[in-house]
């Protein structure tokens, strides 16, 4: 499988903390069901020195490019306006 390590901040406006929390629940489940699927390897928060959490990161794997964009055309972080940075990198995941 390809392995993508996905770093993505929200935006900075006003309504982007309301944005995650009305999505957060979908984004969620959608998590659940990558992994359940064997496709979500690591994710959490990406916290501010305050606590908030302002982005979101992931380790995930596809078995081709284009299962990935499908999944990123269909991530609710994204479909919602969330996230409006987004950096996609290929990885590999040590083996120990």
């Amino acid at each position: 499988m390809l392995q993508y390590l996905i770093v993505a901040y929200d935006g900075t406006d006003t309504e982007a903390q309301e944005r995650r929390t009305k999505v957060r629940p979908l984004h969620l489940e959608t998590a659940r069901d990558l992994k359940l699927h064997n496709r979500f390897i690591t994710g959490g928060a990406i916290l501010d020195n305050n606590g908030k959490m302002i982005g979101s990161m992931m380790v995930v794997q596809f078995e081709t490019e284009d299962d990935l964009m499908y999944w990123m055309r269909n991530e609710p972080y994204i479909t919602g306006n969330v996230w409006q940075s987004i950096e996609v990198k290929p990885f590999k995941v040590a083996d120990i």
